[in-house]
């Protein structure tokens, strides 16, 4: 990883714009970074690590590091802070933007609002000659980033931004501050996740197997609940030895113990069943004995009763005889009643019927009360044509009610229209108004629209010219490049040539023949060739450095016409773009664009503003419609009011004549059809009355006759002699029952075995059934003794083959808890195979920490004159574990002692060498990523003029294979010592950088 260039922007303490040329300060292998306290020297570092991670290291980090705390305070409100590095990693040219999230304010009103944080990344094309957006996802170049460094940021701060101080503690912590740090580094977590791997595998494994044992001990008291007695099972507990054992053997025993209790069962179940069926045989023997001395008492007993009650046997017998004769007079009875109820209902009905008639009607006939009813139908029929009057004016009256109605009507109409009418003038004011607003946006939105394209333009050209501007740096670079080289090309060739020039006899001479003229002087004799001597050079090599020259030129020559065009282009742009800045430029363009969005806006209603202001017209000229229709309803219906008055009067009139002394003509009607129907109701009733009369006259005729025929003295006594149906009924049982017992009583009396059983002495029922009783009894506990057996073996058996296979299922988990508790206590450094208490992370750190002290000790060695080396030490401290101890050996003593007893030299130069080493083996661990840039902050003011020069020996030899070291310090002597440097200057108005000697 080689860093080019760093450019910051209202970040920490920098209120402005800086850059940072590594490539100039990179280029003598060797540079420093200083400046006062507080000005900013760690800020820089800070920048390199925001723009590779997007947080600053962890000691510096406020908040989340990433926040609104890394902005400037000395920053103008309209800059916003941005962190641009251009590096190379992994063979790729990259250059990452970060933009931490930011309170600016607030484009349209007051107050202030945050910004987004953003981050780009583009990747430099060497075949185009161009640079290539990559991404804008802060997600993806945090993963490409830390890919491609194979670190994370904590590893890059220890690696690439050496702390001194961090190292200065390392040499003086203890076992666990040391392995908290090379975790980090290392990223040993997943050993650590092993060991609780393994202590949650270990756990879950004794879990598992406690969980065995405890069902099989509560299979084993299961067992013991059954078997009682017969089985006893020792104190254990889940994960003594022994208990699997134990549990079968008692299981073993109770199981026999419960065969032998199901025989024994069996036999007593045998013997009680017969002792069961013979008490039952002498039971029922008795019962039947008992039954039938019961029947012949029960019968004697009835034949008692019955004789006791045969006076009112006789007395029924006649009562029924009387009411046979009785039945003969009952056809007459009951036509006789029908025809004394007809008559009294008819003259009922008359005397009802008469009540209702005025008094002048009491005492008349059928006929004259038939007559009267005619007269009042007559004069009924008469009052059609009042009617007709009367509903007549009923119309009259809704009509003049519709009237009102419509009335009220067309008064609101007239209420409402006039009420909007005179709002109208406002309403239309303030349309127009929304009108003509909406057409000023509308114009405002096409000035704004003619000015986007121009200012797109400009701001096209500014980005055109910042990237000109990092074009024309590079062609002129190129330009100086190539003009040096072609200047050295020419003077080789002019040296090549004079070189040549010098030993042109000698080549001359080479082609000379006696006898043949020379090509210069023309002589035939060549006394006196010259020779050629050493570092002759020739025709070929004149021509090669010629053409090489000739070479350097055109490259020279292309490389210029590039910068001239880079030049032109550049002037083109700025022609175009101004001297206004391209962040300036944005800002002008997105005011432009919101105000133009804002304009479309506004201008938007303007339809919408037109169709309401014509509805609202529209509206105007139906309400002017609305109230003159209105008022010519009016003038109509006072005409009509009229008219329907005048018809009114005269219908009154005729109908006081037709009511008479009624309040209307209904009324009247009611009072002659109620006439009609009472006279009518009377002369019908009068008839029926006198008809009932004659016809109950010759009913007691001929109930007299039938009553002397039944031999009857009086028709009363008939009536008294008849029966109804339920009586009859009633009797005739009482007559069946008394001859049913009868014949009962007699064929039992006449049974012989119940005769035999009443010579017999009482059945003893108490006595058998209380044998029996017992024997049942004896029965049941025989059956329930022996299904108690039977159960307790089944359940034994169910419960032993249970155990059985709970203890072949724990078996391998035995087995894997022994294994994985072995490994546990092993890798957690509780095992007493583990002697020196390591766990396996500290055992992996041990080993990486063994490589940093060999890495360290050769430069140590070097800069301590041979001295110091770091060593590795697995020893145990105290009552601490062992793994990660650090001793420095002194060859001047010979002696191996801990590195806290360094003094302040010897531990930062010790420091420094264990950063260095550890640098080396984090960055083989992270793949092998070549480091080209380190920085090394602070710790060189407490080593004197020799150990400084030996400390810079040791940096200076970093420099090999292009490597490039930044020493972070504000030593005076370093900038002696030291020609690049970069410089932070402290100012009131925040911080600078100057870079110098490059």
């Amino acid at each position: 990883m080689r860093l080019h260039r760093l450019d910051i922007t209202a970040f920490g303490p920098f209120g402005g714009t800086l850059g940072v040329d590594f490539d100039a300060l990179s280029a003598a292998g060797l540079f420093l970074l200083h400046g006062p306290t507080g000005a900013g020297k760690t800020s820089v570092l800070d920048a390199v690590c925001y723009a590779l991670y997007g947080s600053v290291p962890g000691a510096r980090q406020n908040g989340n590091g990433q926040g609104m705390t890394l902005r400037s305070d000395h920053a103008e409100p309209g800059t916003r802070t941005e962190v641009r590095l251009d590096l190379t990693v992994a063979g790729r040219r990259l250059e990452i933007t970060r933009q931490p999230p930011w309170q600016r304010r607030k484009l349209r009103g007051s107050g202030t609002t945050v910004d987004k944080a953003q981050t780009w990344l583009r990747e430099y094309d060497s075949t185009a000659g161009a640079w290539r957006d990559r991404s804008r996802s802060h997600q993806e170049i945090g993963e490409e980033i830390t890919q491609l460094l194979g670190m994370s940021r904590e590893q890059f701060c220890q690696v690439v931004l050496l702390p001194q101080g961090d190292f200065a503690r390392f040499l003086r912590a203890d076992a666990e501050a040391r392995g908290r740090l090379l975790g980090r580094l290392f990223d040993t977590q997943r050993f650590a996740d092993v060991e609780k791997r393994l202590a949650d595998r270990r756990r879950d494994t004794e879990a598992r197997v406690r969980e065995g044992d405890a069902a099989l001990l509560a299979c084993a008291h299961r067992m013991q609940q059954q078997a009682g007695d017969a089985m006893e099972l020792p104190d254990l507990a889940p994960g003594e030895p022994g208990l699997t054992e134990e549990v079968l053997a008692a299981a073993a025993v109770a199981r026999a113990a419960a065969r032998e209790r199901l025989t024994i069962a069996h036999l007593g179940l045998g013997a009680a069943e017969a002792a069961h069926t013979d008490a039952r045989r002498a039971l029922d023997d008795v019962r039947e004995l008992a039954r039938l001395q019961g029947r012949f008492a029960e019968a004697r007993q009835r034949a008692e009763r019955l004789q006791q009650h045969s006076g009112a046997y006789r007395e029924a017998q006649e009562r029924m005889e009387r009411a046979r004769r009785a039945d003969m007079v009952a056809p007459a009875l009951e036509l006789r009643e029908a025809a004394e109820q007809e008559h009294r209902r008819a003259a009922a009905a008359e005397g009802h019927a008469r009540g209702a008639l005025p008094e002048a009607y009491a005492d008349a006939e059928a006929s004259g009360l038939a007559a009267a009813a005619r007269r009042a139908a007559e004069e009924l029929g008469g009052l059609d044509a009042a009617r007709r009057a009367e509903q007549r004016l009923v119309q009259l009256a809704e009509e003049r009610r519709g009237l009102d109605r419509q009335e009220r009507a067309d008064e609101e109409v007239l209420r409402e229209a006039e009420t909007w009418l005179d709002g109208w003038d406002a309403k239309r004011s303030a349309l127009q108004a929304r009108v003509d607003f909406a057409q000023e946006a509308a114009t405002r939105a096409e000035q704004l629209a003619v000015q986007r394209e121009p200012m797109a333009k400009r701001l096209t050209a500014a980005r055109t010219r910042d990237a000109l501007a990092a074009d024309l740096e590079a062609a002129q670079h190129r330009a100086r490049a190539s003009g040096q080289q072609a200047l050295d090309a020419r003077a080789h060739w002019l040296d090549v040539k004079e070189q040549r020039l010098s030993g042109i006899a000698a080549e001359l001479a080479a082609h000379l023949t006696d006898g043949e003229p020379c090509a210069v002087c023309g002589a035939t004799a060549h006394p006196a060739p010259a020779r050629k001597t050493a570092g002759h050079v020739d025709r070929v090599a004149d021509e090669r450095a010629h053409r090489a020259f000739q070479q350097a030129d055109e490259r020279r020559a292309e490389d210029e016409r590039r910068l001239g065009v880079v030049r032109e282009a550049l002037a083109a742009a700025t022609a175009e773009a101004g001297d206004t800045p391209t962040e300036q430029l944005e800002a002008q363009a997105g005011e432009l664009t919101e105000e133009y969005a804002r304009a479309r806006r506004e201008a938007s209603v303007l339809h919408a503003a037109h169709e309401e202001l014509r509805r609202a017209e529209r509206e105007r000229e139906q309400r002017l419609a609305d109230r003159q229709q209105a008022a010519v309803r009016t003038a109509s219906r006072l005409t009509r009011r009229e008219t329907l008055e005048r018809e009114q009067d005269g219908l009154e009139t005729e109908l006081t004549q037709a009511r008479g002394g009624a309040d209307s003509v209904a009324a009247r009607a009611a009072q002659l059809e109620r006439r009609v129907a009472l006279l009518g109701d009377a002369a019908d009733a009068t008839r029926t009355a006198e008809d009932a009369a004659q016809r109950l006259k010759d009913a007691d005729a001929r109930l007299a006759d039938a009553a002397y025929r039944a031999g009857f003295d009086t028709p009363q006594a008939a009536a008294a002699a008849l029966l109804d149906p339920a009586a009859h009924r009633e009797l005739q049982h009482r007559l069946d029952a008394w001859e049913s017992e009868e014949a009962a009583v007699r064929a039992v009396l006449a049974e012989g075995d119940t005769a035999a059983a009443a010579q017999q002495p009482p059945a003893d029922l108490t006595s058998a059934e209380r044998t029996a009783a017992e024997a049942e009894h004896r029965l049941r506990t025989a059956a329930s003794a022996r299904d108690a057996a039977a159960h307790c073996r089944t359940e034994l058996d169910r419960l032993s083959a249970r155990a059985t296979e709970a203890v072949r299922q724990l078996a391998p988990l035995r087995e894997e808890y022994d294994r994985v508790a072995r490994l546990a206590a092993l890798t957690a450094g509780t095992s007493a195979d583990n002697e020196r208490k390591m766990r396996l992370e500290s055992y992996v750190l041990a080993a990486r920490l063994e490589q940093v002290a060999a890495a360290a000790t050769a430069r140590l060695q070097r800069m301590s004159s041979g001295r110091y080396t770091l060593v590795h030490s697995d020893d145990r401290s105290g009552r601490g574990r062992s793994g990660l101890g650090l001793h420095v050996v002194d060859a001047w003593t010979g002696r191996e002692r801990d590195t806290a007893t360094l003094s302040g030299g010897e531990t930062f130069f010790a420091s420094l060498a264990l950063a260095l080493g550890l640098a080396d083996v984090v960055t083989d661990e992270a793949g092998g990523v070549r480091l080209d840039t380190l920085f090394i902050d602070e710790g060189f003011g407490s080593l004197d003029d020799q150990t400084l020069d030996e400390v810079l020996d040791v940096l200076d030899s970093l420099r090999e294979r292009d490597r490039s070291v930044g020493i972070v310090s504000h030593v005076p002597d370093l900038r002696r010592r030291i020609h690049a440097q970069l410089e932070v200057v402290k100012g009131r108005t925040g911080s600078t950088l100057r870079q110098r000697g490059v």
